[in-house]
């Protein structure tokens, strides 16, 4: 065993890892002696590998689907709508997670000089997460989902992530905190502190939900309220899980690479809480020109504009922390990833706050555009990033020489040509669509009026994609096969250090002397003075040493940016104008609603429509808040891989649904969808459908107490309906027992409330004065109260639609 001294993080002049430690506790301390755990980096460095080629090999398999979506070979749990939930979650929570893990674990215990707090907690951190990812494989391909973008998984999942994020992970990483040795707290532990307090709010407050089996759910936000909490959560989980530990791992792992101290002490506290404070804001911009109240939208962009200055002071901070050190660049492939991944993350967060303009919004949202700026951030960025950290730790943690340093070259040119040929395909398929979803004649007529010839154009540059993506996944092999031969080299015993540094006092006394203004001599005012030594931000250090308090402020930036959104859209009643004729969904249309979000079809094709002349001429009525106040959860989709649906009841008959989920391609020549034959085959369950109502009733829909206590046989009396009508245009016999017949039945119902006409009430005495009133022939009163409003809704829709398209 050998006894050393911990190794200090190089940092501009004065700020040190965290300070110089002794100043304050004295040398009158007691010493004390400890090892670092490096086991726990080990796993998660492991894990980080064999989840990363996890996560590739799934992207790149849902991107071989989506141009041959015959290759799932009907099987309902391998298509492009069941695995890309897989595919995000895998990418995020398994193979970033694991990586911002291994750094955390790794650099904070360096910092704080000090072994984690508690071993046992670190163990059951690692094997609780891999649980979980475990548990996401095993139920999103099975269409057990909330279906909400980056929090699918459901309600018992949640609790299980709250509970090892927050209270086994953040505990031991607080308690790890405040028994460090190292009494200021460097920059990285600030990103980590914001990372952890701020994705627990995040998921907890929008995975709120009432359960209605083990594995099902609805949430208590209805239609804009459960958009806008979604939006919250879905940018935040970007900026906080995707970002700020990443900044921490890039504030640690770059200047230890490159030798060189951070360039600037006091950017890095610009860049922290500025970043932590507007972050927060920006989430509605993703629902520019949508029922969300605009006032929310637009504060929403402002915020997004503003987060470009602190993200490229966090980028310049990095890449120029390399001055001096350049030459090692060239030399040196994991300085290479650094520079290209932080260069990424410099491009993504300028093309962010520019696509969060409403002008641009406009052009790119539901395109192919926004997937091509998310995975340059995440293949670029959060990619890079972890590559080049775990080539970094490699040899440190099995100590050894890496086996192949040619291999790791090789990987990172063959992963940044795969970037390049992923992005570039799908940034120009996002202008073709762009321009051919709002291209219209001299005669105001659109010019590509068919869906599917806009498809069609990019499905080349789709090819193009999965060439990038062999790339990529090739590359995250190499690293896998460099590790795993690094690792056949590690010595029989890793020599486990011991550190020797002084314990911490309990009161400190600052020896720094008191700063001075450098306008000491110069004849200005006294207020000029104070904010000169003000803007050297000496009381920043005094809070770097608090690493309570330092929690508690940046949990009050997060909640009070929050509350400023979030109280108005909740509270103000205007923001949710409600519609007369906008009804909740019969238990048949619930029931086919759930299996619409367990097929994940909310990943291809969106429920709502902007009003833009362009959308209104090919969709129709653009979507009012008030039709939403039903729909738990939303499905207002992020992308259009097919069309909007928000007004597709009434378009097609019964019998052309029941074909088109046998063969799209029957009904709709050059559609990319996969069959869904599955639904035609598999029987219907009409007993489960009883916990959907009575949930949707809990929360405030209105149903009979027919509905409520005779569920089964309400929602087959009207499969039985529409069945016979798919027999009468020519379809099969007894579909009211498949599944697709649900589906189909809220199909029809989407979108066709606003254009009902509202019944008009009964006289009070017409009861009373007929005794027979109220035995009439159930069937009957299914008709009356089921069928035909919405006949006449569709009839309505129809004139409407006939009348915009003129």
């Amino acid at each position: 065993m050998a006894t050393m001294t911990s190794t200090k993080h190089p940092q501009p002049g004065g700020a040190s890892s965290g300070g110089t430690g002794s100043a304050g506790s004295g040398d009158a301390g007691q010493m004390e002696q400890f090892s670092y755990d490096d086991t726990i980096v080990r796993l998660f460095a492991t894990a980080t590998i064999v989840w990363g080629i996890v996560a590739t090999l799934a992207g790149l398999t849902v991107a071989v689907l989506l141009v041959m979506p015959g290759l799932s070979g009907g099987l309902d749990w391998l298509n492009f709508a069941r695995l890309r939930p897989l595919h995000t979650n895998a990418a995020i929570f398994a193979f970033a997670g694991n990586a911002i893990f291994a750094a955390i674990y790794y650099s904070t215990q360096r910092l704080c000089k000090t072994r984690m707090w508690s071993d046992a907690l670190s163990q059951m951190h690692f094997w609780g997460w891999q649980l979980i990812i475990v548990l996401a494989a095993l139920t999103l391909p099975f269409g057990i989902t909330q279906s909400k973008e980056y929090a699918e998984l459901e309600w018992p999942i949640d609790i299980l992530i709250a509970v090892v994020w927050l209270f086994i992970f953040g505990g031991n990483f607080l308690m790890t905190l405040i028994n460090r040795r190292e009494r200021h707290m460097y920059v990285a532990l600030w990103f980590y502190i914001a990372t952890i307090v701020t994705v627990a709010l995040l998921h907890v407050f929008n995975n709120l939900v009432v359960p209605i089996g083990l594995f099902a759910s609805i949430p208590i936000y209805a239609g804009v309220q459960d958009a806008f909490m979604q939006w919250w959560y879905g940018h935040n989980a970007v900026a906080f899980f995707l970002t700020t530990p990443f900044l921490g791992l890039m504030y640690y792992f770059l200047p230890k690479a490159a030798d060189r101290p951070v360039f600037s002490y006091r950017l890095s506290i610009i860049h922290f809480w500025s970043l932590v404070f507007i972050y927060i804001w920006a989430g509605p911009h993703h629902l520019h020109y949508t029922a969300l109240p605009e006032w929310a939208s637009t504060l929403g962009m402002l915020f997004s504009v503003m987060l470009w200055m602190p993200s490229w002071g966090g980028m310049i901070n990095g890449l120029l922390t390399l001055r001096g050190a350049w030459h090692k660049v060239a030399a040196d492939p994991v300085l290479k990833f650094f520079v290209v991944g932080i260069t990424f993350y410099g491009m993504s967060t300028f093309e962010g706050p520019a696509l969060s303009v409403k002008a641009i919004n406009a052009f790119t949202h539901y395109t192919d555009w926004t997937i091509a700026h998310v995975h340059s951030g995440a293949l670029g960025w959060n990619g890079f990033m972890s590559f080049g950290m775990l080539y970094w730790l490699l040899p440190r943690l099995y100590q050894t020489k890496l086996w192949s340093p040619k291999l790791m070259s090789l990987h990172f040119w063959t992963g940044t040509i795969g970037i390049l040929l992923y992005i570039i395909p799908i940034y120009a398929a996002g202008l073709m669509q762009g321009w051919m979803w709002r291209a219209m004649d001299d005669t105001g007529h659109l010019m590509y009026p068919d869906f599917i010839e806009t498809t069609q154009s990019i499905v080349p540059l789709w090819w193009l994609r999965v060439v990038g993506g062999i790339l990529y996944v090739s590359g995250a092999l190499m690293m896998g096969i460099n590790a795993l031969m690094t690792w056949k080299n590690r010595p029989s015993t890793y020599e486990v250090p011991v550190i020797s540094a002084p314990r911490l006092t309990k009161e400190y006394v600052s020896q720094e002397p008191a700063p001075k203004s450098h306008l000491e001599d110069v004849p200005v005012l006294e207020l000029g003075k104070k904010l000169d030594i003000f803007g050297r931000m000496g009381w920043h250090r005094r809070w770097e040493r608090l690493p309570v308090k330092f929690t508690v402020l940046v949990t009050l930036a997060v909640v009070v940016a929050t509350l400023s959104e979030l109280i108005p859209t909740f509270l103000i009643r205007t923001n949710v104008p409600t519609i007369a004729t906008v009804k909740p969904y019969t238990p048949l249309e619930l029931a086919g609603r759930h299996i619409f979000v367990s097929e994940g079809c909310y990943n291809c094709h969106s429920q709502m429509i902007r009003p833009m002349v362009s959308e209104t001429k090919r969709y129709g009525e653009y979507s009012k808040p008030g039709e939403f106040i039903y729909d738990r959860p939303f499905q207002w989709g992020s992308r259009r891989i097919g069309p909007d649906l928000a007004r597709e009841g009434g378009k097609q008959s019964s019998f052309w649904h029941w074909t088109h989920f046998e063969n799209p391609e029957n009904v709709s020549p050059g559609s990319v969808m996969p069959s869904y034959g599955h639904l035609l085959t598999e029987d219907m369950k009409y007993d489960a459908i009883a916990p959907h109502v009575k949930a949707a009733a809990y929360l405030g829909a209105e149903y009979t107490d027919e509905e409520l206590n005779n569920t089964a046989e309400v929602a087959q009396k009207q499969a039985e309906y529409i069945a016979a009508d798919i027999v009468q245009q020519g379809g099969p016999a007894k579909t009211y027992e498949k599944q697709a017949i649900a589906l189909i039945a809220y199909l029809q119902r989407v979108g066709v409330d606003l254009f009902a006409e509202e019944a008009p009430a009964e006289p009070a005495g017409d009861a009373d004065s007929d005794p027979e009133s109220t035995e009439a022939d159930p069937d009957v009163a299914l008709n009356e109260a089921s069928v035909t409003p919405v006949a006449s809704s569709l009839h309505a829709l129809n004139s409407s639609l006939d009348e915009s398209n003129s």
